[in-house]
């Protein structure tokens, strides 16, 4: 199965054919749902209309009910409630495809065969994506290979990074963003330290990227975390990932992108005190930080003069990991806004040459 990061799933959404299928397979809580509303809502201005398949009993849910025409005579189908305007091309987003009852199923074939639904074609144009759940501790349908047969398929796999862009757009809370800068490993995976009492029950809370969100909207209000807010914390991301959060914010320096690059002559001092893995941590803040266009423009020469003092602090410490370290990232593609703002300093692109040079190389 070909596997796809979030800038890639972008890419396909944009480069496949309305005609053609869409069937994403990954983990729940990785961002499938958000970005499909995303793209199409807000690059495409299109209604997308979210169907969570594991939750319906009955067909008439998906295709409206049976109903008797009494001009004919014969029975058709009322319209539900959520179809579109002859004139208006609709994105169908099948969630929890191998959730669905088998009934649910046979009404999802002619839809993806055909566009329509109990004899109504959908406006054309419209545009049918599904997402399945993979994985041992789902209770799953197995789906029929002539059905899956109407689908593109891909693995969907965000990266950290993925998220860390997303996260930074959406002002997550610094805490936590750090601490998944720092330990990438808590950010979705299983937990094998949880509770023996829960784990016997069959349940077992896992991190993932939906409720480290759910985390920072905790915290965004709460300055200092006490001993009761980590345990409402263990209850969003399991027991093992929130003492490993309780532990990074005893360690996590206070210097941020705004203080480094609006405030440098105030903050530059705490520079001093931080070791090569803050450095690399900073350095992969700011670029998020630029990225996402939280700079102001009317501070962004300013800026660019405070991250050249920066970069130039680094060699004087000689730090040069960390300067090869900033020009890697800011030559990947997803933080070519970032480098957008880097460019228009010459200043800057002299000091960071010789490292792009050398990454070429």
């Amino acid at each position: 199965m070909i596997r796809i990061d979030a800038r890639e799933l972008y890419q396909v959404l944009e480069l496949t054919p309305p005609e053609q299928n869409i069937l994403l397979v990954g983990k729940h809580g990785i961002g499938k749902s958000e970005i499909i509303s995303h793209f199409y809502r807000q690059r495409q201005n299109l209604s997308v209309i979210p169907f969570f398949l594991g939750q319906m009993s009955d067909p008439g849910d998906l295709i409206g009910l049976l109903h008797k025409d009494e001009t004919t005579g014969r029975s058709v189908f009322l319209p539900p409630y959520w179809w579109p305007d002859p004139d208006r091309p609709v994105v169908l987003f099948l969630d929890e495809l191998n959730r669905a009852r088998p009934e649910i199923l046979q009404a999802v074939q002619d839809l993806t065969l055909n566009k329509t639904l109990a004899g109504k074609p959908l406006p054309p144009g419209s545009i049918v994506i599904a997402a399945v759940n993979a994985g041992e501790e789902y209770q799953l349908t197995e789906l029929d290979p002539a059905l899956v047969s109407r689908f593109n398929l891909y693995e969907f796999v965000p990266t950290v990074e993925d998220w860390l862009l997303w996260a930074s757009g959406q002002d997550i809370d610094s805490r936590v963003l750090t601490f998944i800068q720092q330990h990438p490993e808590y950010l979705d995976g299983d937990n094998p330290d949880a509770d023996a009492a829960i784990a016997t029950a069959g349940l077992i809370k896992t991190p993932d990227r939906r409720a480290w969100a759910k985390v920072s909207d905790f915290v965004h209000n709460h300055t200092k975390l006490e001993e009761i807010h980590f345990k409402l914390i263990a209850g969003m991301v399991g027991s093992r990932a929130s003492i490993a959060f309780r532990q990074s914010l005893a360690t996590q320096r206070g210097l941020g992108p705004e203080q480094l690059l609006l405030q440098y002559s105030k903050y530059s001092r705490q520079l001093k005190d931080m070791e090569i893995q803050d450095f690399a941590s900073l350095n992969e803040r700011v670029l998020l930080w630029l990225n996402t266009g939280h700079c102001p423009e009317t501070k962004a020469d300013n800026a660019r003069k405070n991250l050249l003092k920066y970069l130039q602090y680094l060699r004087k410490a000689k730090q040069q990991e960390a300067i090869a370290h900033f020009s890697s990232l800011v030559q990947s593609p997803k933080f070519s806004d970032a480098m957008g703002f880097v460019a228009e300093s010459m200043d800057l692109i002299d000091f960071l040459s010789e490292y792009l040079e050398a990454i070429k190389v």
